[in-house]
């Protein structure tokens, strides 16, 4: 899903005539989340900034019970996208 983002991102700079070739580079990671350290995260993210505090108490209840029965600590894979150019030009009035 994020591909076709950078890809509409490099589009618009290839449109722009500012810029050389591009580069699209990746970067595939993993972190290992302990239980406090994802529970610490997991109220940041999407639709959980908008759960009432006793439905989100509830629910990271639930999953740190559920970490602590895989050992305590779990490992996510992440991937990092960037797309780049060195700029050559003044961009095109439009």
């Amino acid at each position: 899903a994020y591909q076709t983002i950078l890809d509409k991102a490099a589009d618009g700079i290839r449109q722009s005539g500012a810029f050389g070739e591009l580069q699209q580079w990746r970067h595939d990671w993993e972190f290992t989340y302990t239980r406090d350290a994802w529970l610490d995260v997991m109220p940041t993210q999407g639709a959980f900034t908008r759960l009432p505090a006793d439905r989100l108490a509830q629910l990271l209840d639930d999953v740190g019970a559920a970490i602590d029965a895989r050992g305590g600590s779990f490992t996510a894979s992440y991937a990092t996208l960037t797309v780049t150019a060195v700029r050559v030009r003044a961009a095109r009035a439009s």
